[in-house]
């Protein structure tokens, strides 16, 4: 009876072939293994050298080596270099490694990402620029005990388009911002301290008598003009009321990357209108927390048109991350903390959250 096929054999064999590996594949570092990787995402050793924040010839040189590397182990290159400008070429080893070389990179930083996590030794926090001040209470509760436990926490700006997308991928653990859902909903997959939720409102410059009441309704925007963002949660409210064509549906006479610019075009009178924020914007520019919002008037937006739609402002982690660490995992004492400040803003103001969004 033949014994190839069997575990034993099977085992031995692998066993054998990782203590034999040839010098030219050891030598391959995972610094080459990105350098390929990005090579091919981006076409050329220039724009891979632009992402990389290296010089040209730093990765030229990298490629070289892999090159002759795998030219001996292989009997072909991986990369060909094309005219000036092309974008490189690849070969059929080249393309293949590039995958290979693209799994054990996700795996390496997985498996550290899940090892660093299981141990507490750090902990990356992301939050947006109207959620910091509810953050930084928090944060203050556990610093001391953290930096006496050599607990390395860090936090992360992030633009609230990017909010949930950087938890899900694993580049933060945890996240405090706004993002949009149907009335009454929460996003899936994530586990949710609520701090509030609302629709959008319109701060204005526009005299009383052209914009009277606390109130405008959302059928009423396409006669206002309107200074709005181009991306993030007013263009998805936008988008889902109006269509992917909003533009066109509504009179607007500014477009804005930043909210911040948006304030200082109504208060300096450049432009009349109003913009859409969401409340806790809102809130803090009329508050004065926000100092370009100085002088303009708030409206809260009716929701009266389909589909039902409103912010949730909160903080957020991935679904069951929390019950998978004891109760003295540096991602529970932070989570814990959040919900005590929460606690005890709502018993300062229970009307209103002091939390942005």
């Amino acid at each position: 009876m033949s014994l190839s096929g069997s575990p034993e054999i099977a085992a031995d064999e692998s066993e054998h072939r990782r203590v034999r590996t040839p010098q030219p594949l050891l030598d391959t570092t995972l610094d080459q293994l990105r350098t390929l990787v990005v090579v091919h995402q981006e076409g050329t050793a220039l724009a891979a050298a632009r992402l990389l924040g290296r010089e040209q010839s730093s990765v030229q040189k990298q490629l070289d080596t892999l090159n002759r590397n795998f030219r001996d182990l292989c009997g072909e290159p991986l990369v060909l270099k094309q005219g000036r400008g092309k974008s490189a070429l690849f070969t059929e080893t080249g393309e293949a490694l590039v995958e290979r070389a693209r799994d054990t990179l996700d795996d390496w930083l997985e498996a550290v990402t899940d090892s660093r996590r299981r141990v507490g030794g750090s902990l990356r926090v992301g939050t947006t620029r109207f959620t910091l001040g509810f953050l930084t209470p928090a944060v203050e509760r556990v610093s001391a005990d953290f930096r006496t436990e050599g607990v390395d926490l860090k936090v992360v700006h992030l633009r609230t388009r990017n909010l949930l997308e950087a938890l899900r991928a694993n580049e933060v653990d945890l996240v405090c911002g706004s993002t949009l859902t149907d009335v009454g909903s929460a996003p899936p997959g994530l586990d949710v301290l609520e701090w509030r939720r609302s629709g959008l409102t319109l701060v204005t410059n526009l005299d009383r008598r052209l914009v009277p009441g606390s109130a405008v309704r959302a059928a009423a925007l396409p006669r206002l003009p309107l200074v709005v963002a181009g991306s993030g949660l007013v263009a998805e409210f936008l988008r889902g009321w109006f269509g992917a064509d909003y533009r066109g549906a509504l009179n607007l006479v500014a477009e804005v990357d930043d909210v911040r610019y948006g304030f200082e075009l109504l208060s300096s009178g450049l432009v009349h209108g109003c913009m859409l924020v969401t409340r806790g914007v809102a809130e803090a520019a009329v508050d004065g927390r926000l100092p370009d919002g100085r002088g303009l008037r708030a409206l809260d937006v009716l929701g009266d048109l389909e589909p039902k739609l409103e912010v949730l402002v909160g903080a957020f982690a991935r679904a069951g991350e929390l019950r998978r660490h004891d109760a003295g995992h540096p991602l529970n004492r932070l989570w814990e903390a959040l919900q005590r400040q929460h606690s005890e803003w709502r018993e300062r103001s229970p009307d209103r959250s002091t939390a942005g969004g």
